[in-house]
């Protein structure tokens, strides 16, 4: 067991996550991320508050194939988690975060991106600073443009965003558990699975980025990073005919048919599959069927010039 693992959970190991760990430090801390496998690589982005544990299954099929990147985002994970003197946990940062990883393993072409949740914001963050390297996109209940008009910020969101959420969240580790119960319709998470989602956080300075991914939402224009998001989602024409599989679980409380619409709307040549019965971790709630659309999308050939709608799986 690796010092990294050992830290967070010392008597525990993290169900079916066979990967060597690799590190690599920006801004003077360690990010922690898996590389598994060559040829094209396929560049999972984790949202909050999972980790890249959420891809170990994706990363088993894929791996034979391609070369799969997940990174742990700072605060995330294995990854180291300052405090906020020492590290910045904003979005801006975390797009930074993840162009310094690429470039430092020479990945700037046919990069097939993975974004789940915040990774989303994140990984179209990244694509929107070179478009010109992004192959394919797979969307997994994720967003990459502000709160639609039709839908209030969640409750449990904006308890979470307040002092009393705040000592929920570092205090009683309750968003990264409780996801671990309701990010998940048709079934539920093995004992085992469920405290490997929750074993980075297992202390009050431990949790400090789930608590900071939710204050950064921006939803006013006053607010920090609200001109950012906006950028991104200017963007997003940019991958009219980028090849896109998107596969979404209805039950998700937060990315649910108000952002799926949005993705509709945004990207009409994507192919979606909806699972009517699953949550917020698609990837654990259908898991064979999700990577199994993900493995045959991966599959079909692409062609310079040709719609991505006549392409996707």
């Amino acid at each position: 067991m690796d010092i990294a693992t050992s830290a967070i959970a010392p008597d525990l190991k993290l169900a079916e996550y066979p990967f060597e760990s690799k590190y690599f430090y920006t801004g003077g801390h360690r990010l922690h991320y898996l590389d598994e496998g060559q040829g094209e690589s396929v560049v999972m982005v984790h949202g909050n508050p999972s980790w890249s544990y959420y891809y170990r299954n994706l990363v088993s099929e894929l791996s034979p194939f391609f070369r799969c990147i997940a990174p742990d985002h700072i605060g995330c994970g294995l990854s180291d988690k300052p405090d906020d003197q020492h590290y910045d946990y904003h979005l801006a940062q975390r797009i930074d975060d993840l162009d310094a990883l690429l470039s430092h393993l020479g990945i700037t072409e046919r990069i097939t991106l993975v974004l789940h949740d915040w990774g989303g914001m994140i990984g179209m963050g990244y694509a929107a600073r070179y478009p010109q390297r992004i192959k394919r996109l797979v969307l997994l209940n994720t967003a990459a443009f502000h709160l639609p008009a039709t839908k209030p910020l969640p409750l449990a969101l904006k308890i979470c965003r307040s002092w009393p959420g705040a000592l929920l969240i570092r205090g009683l580790n309750a968003f990264s558990s409780v996801a671990s119960f309701v990010g998940v319709k048709r079934h539920s998470m093995s004992a085992n699975v469920r405290r490997s989602y929750v074993a980075p956080y297992n202390s009050w300075k431990n949790r400090i980025a789930t608590l900071r991914f939710v204050q950064d939402i921006p939803l006013k224009p006053t607010d920090r990073g609200y001109d950012l998001v906006s950028a991104i989602e200017e963007s997003l024409c940019q991958f009219e005919h980028t090849p896109t599989l998107v596969c979404w679980g209805l039950k998700d409380f937060v990315f649910d048919r108000h952002f799926l619409k949005g993705w509709k709307h945004r990207l009409p040549h994507a192919r979606y599959r909806e699972f009517s019965d699953c949550g917020h971790y698609i990837l654990e709630d259908a898991s064979d069927e999700v990577i199994a659309a993900i493995r045959g999308f991966l599959s079909q050939p692409t062609k310079a010039g040709k719609k991505a709608g006549e392409t996707a799986a």
